[in-house]
C-alpha cells in the first residue's frame, strides 16, 4: 500500500510542533503535515498510530566513523544498521588520518560498493587528509602530513571519491593546499570545505578566497588551536573565526559530560551561532575500553578513548546527542531536531530532499519520546523492521 497516514503524532516542524497531528505520505514522499481534521484522507490508506510520540525528520549525521568493533569504511552495511536503529536515516562515513593511503582508498571503494545495500549512507566526509598533524586523536598515527601536498597523491584520491564526497576537512595553514582545493572543486563543484584540526588565522582563511573559503568548522572547540599572541594576549584561531562569520556552520559534539565541549561553551556556541547554524554530529568511532581513571568521565557511556588513552571521538548516536544538547543548553525538542536534521542537510546541500517535514520531501522520519528514546524509524515511507 503506497499511501500512509501517521496519526496520533506530535509532528515536529522546523518552526514548532503540531500537537495531535498527522502526516500523509504517498510512496516515499510527504504529502502534508497538519492537524488530522485538516487532511483529506484518501481511500485505501494504511494507518500508522504513532502512540503520541514526537515524529520528526530522520537524523542526518554528517560526521561518523563507526561503532562497536568496526569503522564504516570497513563494514558499511553492518555499522550503518546500528545508526539506523537510532533514527539516523542519513549518515556520511568519515575518514581518519590513521589510515595509510592504501587503507583509505580501499575504505572508499568499500563504502561505494556497498552504499546501495544500506538504507542510510548518503555520501562520504573526508576528515583530512591535509590537516594540522598537531591536533586530533590520530596524530600519533598520521602519515599524511610528513611532506608536501602532491598531485600524485591527491589526484587519484579525488578521482576515486568523485561526487560521493560531500565534505573535505582542511587546515588552511598547510603549505601548497590551494592546488588540491582547485582540483577537488573541479571534480566536485558542490563539495564543502571545512576548517578541520587546525590553528589557522583569520587571514589564512581569507587568503583562500571566496571560492575555497570553508563554510563549516569540524567539531568546534575540539581538536582546534590558535596561534598565541605575546605577553599573555589571547590568540585568534579557527573557533574565533567561526564565531565572527555568522554564515558559517559549527559542528558540535554534545556528549553527556561535556568533555568534548564544556557545557558552558556549548551554551556559548548555540547563543552566538544561533540554532540555525549549529550542526550536531556524533563523531562516533569503534569502541575501545581505555578510559582514564577520571571522575569526570567514569559515568559517561558516550565517550571513546584510543589505545593511548586519549579522547578519540565518541560512542554517541544522534538520539543521545539530542538529549544531551537539551540538557546542556535548555533548547527544546524542535530546536534539537533542527540541529540534528535540517542544519546538517543544509550543509551538504541536501535540504530540498531531507532534513525537515515538508510536502515533497522524502519521508525519512523518526518517532521518539520526550527524552529522544527512539520508538520507530521510517525510511522513504517504509517503517524499518529491526
Amino acid at each position: 500500500m503506497s499511501k500512509k497516514i501517521i496519526k496520533n503524532a506530535n509532528v515536529v516542524l522546523e518552526n514548532g510542533i503540531i500537537w495531535d497531528g498527522a502526516i500523509l505520505i504517498d510512496g516515499d514522499r510527504i504529502v502534508k503535515a497538519d492537524r488530522l481534521d485538516n487532511i483529506e484522507i484518501p481511500e485505501d490508506v494504511e494507518e500508522i498510530d504513532a502512540g503520541g510520540a514526537y515524529v520528526g525528520p530522520g537524523f542526518v549525521d554528517i560526521h561518523v566513523h563507526g561503532a562497536h568493533d568496526a569503522r564504516l569504511f570497513a563494514k558499511p552495511v553492518e555499522i550503518s544498521e546500528h545508526f539506523l536503529k537510532h533514527g539516523e536515516t542519513s549518515i556520511f562515513p568519515t575518514s581518519s588520518n590513521s589510515f595509510s593511503y592504501e587503507q583509505l582508498m580501499d575504505g572508499i571503494r568499500c563504502v561505494k560498493a556497498n552504499k546501495d545495500k544500506t538504507k542510510n549512507i548518503k555520501g562520504i566526509y573526508m576528515e583530512g587528509p591535509y590537516i594540522n598533524p598537531n591536533y586530533g586523536a590520530a596524530r600519533h598515527l598520521d602519515t599524511w602530513n610528513k611532506g608536501p601536498i602532491i598531485a600524485e597523491q591527491y589526484v587519484p584520491l579525488v578521482d576515486e571519491l568523485g561526487e560521493m564526497v560531500k565534505v573535505w576537512g582542511i587546515a588552511p595553514e598547510r603549505e601548497g593546499l590551494v592546488p588540491f582545493l582547485e582540483y577537488a572543486r573541479k571534480v566536485n563543484p558542490n563539495v564543502v570545505f571545512s576548517l578541520c584540526h587546525c590553528e589557522t588565522t583569520p587571514q589564512q582563511v581569507r587568503d583562500l578566497g571566496a571560492k575555497f573559503r570553508p563554510t563549516l568548522i569540524t567539531h568546534m572547540m575540539n581538536a582546534t588551536g590558535r596561534q598565541t599572541g605575546s605577553g599573555g594576549i589571547r590568540g585568534y584561531g579557527p573557533d574565533e573565526y567561526c564565531f565572527a562569520d555568522h554564515e558559517m556552520y559549527a559542528e558540535l559534539i554534545s556528549d553527556s559530560c561535556g568533555v568534548h565541549v564544556h557545557s558552558d561553551l556549548q551554551r556559548m556556541i548555540v547563543k552566538n551561532k544561533g540554532i540555525n547554524r549549529v550542526v550536531l554530529v556524533t563523531d562516533s568511532t569503534p569502541y575501545r575500553d581505555n578510559a582514564p581513571k577520571n571522575p569526570q568521565v567514569s559515568s559517561a557511556d558516550d565517550l571513546n578513548f584510543n589505545e593511548v588513552g586519549s579522547l578519540a571521538g565518541s560512542r554517541l548516536t544522534m538520539d543521545k546527542a539530542c538529549r544531551n544538547i537539551m540538557s546542556h543548553t535548555n533548547c527544546g525538542i524542535a530546536q534539537a531536531f533542527v540541529m540534528a536534521s535540517l542544519n546538517p542537510a543544509k550543509v551538504v546541500g541536501m535540504d530540498k530532499e531531507i532534513g525537515s517535514i515538508e510536502p515533497g520531501k522524502v519521508a525519512d522520519l523518526v518517532f521518539v519520546d520526550d527524552r529522544f528514546n527512539v520508538k520507530q524509524v521510517m525510511v522513504a515511507g517504509d517503517i524499518c523492521e529491526f
